[in-house]
């Protein structure tokens, strides 16, 4: 059970193009959000849909991954952690994000 610890599995389409962000060191980062929808019955029974966005960093090999196959709209399954992290904005303004960090991305559906 230990390893179950800080874990995430989501299944979802890609909302935009991914980012890509090559490093100084040269070690690549790519960005995207991540849109998961639950359906449920509300208590009418009208069928209702919850949508939420995630926002996933993939860094190195799951990176290169991703810059080649992933686009918009696309689904896709990752699994990985969350990472919590401020900073402050232009303005001086602490922000708070939290991220999923994939270590594993599976490509899911047609290809587009």
């Amino acid at each position: 059970m230990s390893t179950l610890k800080n874990k995430v599995q989501l299944i979802g389409n890609v909302g935009q193009e991914p980012t890509i962000t090559t490093l100084e060191s040269g070690k690549k980062v790519v960005r995207l959000s991540l849109v998961t929808n639950e359906n449920y019955k509300n208590s009418k029974g009208e069928k209702q849909t919850d949508t939420n966005w995630h926002t996933v960093i993939a860094w190195g090999k799951t990176a290169d991954i991703i810059e080649k196959y992933v686009s918009k709209g696309k689904e896709i399954a990752v699994e990985g952690k969350l990472s919590s992290r401020s900073y402050e904005d232009k303005e001086g303004v602490k922000r708070y994000v939290t991220e999923v960090v994939v270590s594993e991305v599976l490509l899911l559906g047609s290809n587009n």
